[in-house]
């Protein structure tokens, strides 16, 4: 019996510290995807949602993201959630102040379309680039300043 428990208990600690030594990724480091005019579609996420483009030399600062939670979620092949049944991604950018960024893309004549429903992780509203690539605003639940 004693054999037994010992050989438990080492089972056990042993996958404890395996997990605690498993290398993970910190985050995400880049988002690449195909577009029709690459340099034109860049500059609309710079001027319409801050998110500088990729540094094309030294001393340059690529897009620093604000340290929060991070959703990574695979969808089903047939979900309708993303928009057009070819759509093979949506993004998710997390704001400070939904209301805020809404009315800033609307004074850019940017159609935004605010979810009224307050969900437990927070306030949600949709967009698309000009190439059609769905945008999901996320302002997470106690996050507005």
């Amino acid at each position: 019996m004693k054999t037994g428990l010992t050989t438990v208990l080492m089972l056990v600690f042993a996958a404890a510290l395996s997990a605690q030594e498993r290398e993970r990724v910190d985050g995400i480091g880049g988002f690449f995807f195909k577009a029709q005019s690459p340099k034109t579609l860049a500059q609309w996420y710079n001027d319409h949602l801050g998110v500088t483009m990729t540094p094309q030399g030294s001393g340059q600062e690529p897009w620093t993201q604000t340290a929060g939670p991070t959703a990574f979620q695979p969808f089903a092949a047939n979900t309708k959630y993303f928009g057009r049944p070819e759509q093979m991604f949506m993004l998710n950018f997390r704001v400070r102040n939904l209301d805020a960024m809404v009315a800033q893309l609307r004074r850019a004549d940017i159609k935004v379309d605010v979810d009224p429903q307050m969900y437990p992780n927070g306030r949600f509203a949709r967009l698309e680039d000009p190439e059609g690539n769905p945008i999901q605003l996320w302002e997470p639940k106690g996050r507005k300043q």
